[in-house]
């Protein structure tokens, strides 16, 4: 096997963050399936919802490379910088995107009524509420300590 393979099946931070990300899309599917009460494949790889599987995937590379490299490295100061600029453009951003595509979808809907336009709906869930963000981050934190040896 090739340095560059063997490197990848053993980096420990990346297999830990690929977790904790499936880990979250892995229940945010779940209650897709109990709230729509049949399977919907794009409930795998939707964006915004609970709970934040960004959160939980940024929240382990962060305590990941701060294991492997220190708390103190310049690379934990960074992961850990980048992974709030995520979780904060989750629930503002990301969130406040969201409401305007419903805000629009409205208009659309009685612009459609009326047989005026017909348009595509836009994607209403593209954010996360503080709590989504929340659980991601336990998600993450749990993941870690649980798989992290």
């Amino acid at each position: 096997m090739s340095n560059f393979w063997l490197g990848i099946v053993t980096n420990k931070a990346l297999w830990i963050t690929v977790l904790s990300w499936a880990i979250a899309q892995g229940i945010k599917t779940i209650i897709g399936l109990i709230q729509g009460k049949k399977f919907n494949f794009y409930w795998i790889l939707r964006t915004g919802g609970m709970p934040s599987a960004h959160s939980a995937a940024v929240v382990a590379l962060a305590l990941s490379l701060g294991k492997e490299l220190g708390f103190s490295s310049a690379t934990f100061a960074l992961a850990s910088v980048l992974a709030l600029i995520t979780m904060f453009d989750a629930q503002t951003w990301r969130r406040s995107i969201g409401v305007q595509a419903g805000i629009l979808n409205k208009i659309m809907d009685d612009i459609h009524h009326k047989k005026k336009v017909e348009e595509h709906k836009l994607k209403e869930l593209v954010g996360h509420t503080p709590v989504e963000v929340f659980a991601g981050i336990m998600i993450g934190i749990s993941v870690f300590l649980t798989f992290y040896k």
